[in-house]
């Protein structure tokens, strides 16, 4: 367990360049907190005693407003950035070298007990807002889009955006091959398209009043 809580110190080195030594992110820094506390409940989860495990999470809860369920299993190297509002499922699954930002939900969508959360491969990113639910596989080395929600298995070496979240992108060495963006809004074509009716109903209003 110590040397997973130091691996999670040089993580947040390595993805926060805000870092600036040790003791201040062992006293500043509520993702780390939040992954301390996990990995003690985690281990009285493991060794059956769960109520002491629920405990000790809803603690973390209480003092960092993430939640991570003792029964999750998590990986190496694992880095929550800024932290609030993060939601972690009993069967939730993460590999290593995993990076969640604030808001993020791996969440159900069953009451059964059974396999219901997310299992999130290795070098994973999940932008700010997103939510992955269901028991669904994201790929080694896929970014999720801030606000995206996914409910889809999605193939390694991607990116995903969107609601629902979609592959906008395949990662291929150095090179990022598009894929179908045809239900991403475009912000500026809608703004024109706007406009253009607005003149229309103008032009309509104006040949009435002739």
């Amino acid at each position: 367990m110590f040397d997973r809580i130091r691996e999670d110190i040089e993580a947040t080195f390595e993805r926060d360049p805000a870092a600036r030594g040790v003791l201040e992110i062992i006293f500043c820094y509520p993702g780390f907190h939040a992954v301390l506390f996990y990995r003690v409940a985690r281990w009285f989860w493991i060794h059956k005693m769960f109520l002491l495990g629920r405990f000790i999470s809803h603690i973390g809860r209480f003092f960092t407003g993430i939640e991570i369920h003792p029964g999750a299993r998590i990986g190496r190297r694992f880095f929550i950035d800024h932290g609030m509002g993060v939601v972690i499922g009993e069967t939730s699954e993460i590999g290593d070298n995993v990076t969640l930002y604030h808001g993020v939900t791996l969440g159900g969508t069953t009451w059964k007990k059974i396999k219901r959360h997310p299992t999130i491969g290795n070098n994973v990113v999940v932008g700010v807002g997103a939510k992955i639910l269901g028991p669904v596989k994201i790929g080694d080395n896929t970014k999720i889009g801030a606000n995206s929600v996914v409910v889809d298995e999605i193939p390694p070496n991607s990116i995903v955006v969107g609601i629902p979240g979609k592959v906008v992108f395949r990662v291929e060495g150095d090179k990022r091959i598009q894929m179908d963006t045809g239900f991403m809004p475009d912000p500026q074509s809608k703004a024109i398209a706007n406009l253009l009716e607005r003149v229309k109903q103008l032009e309509e209003k104006m040949n009435k009043q002739e």
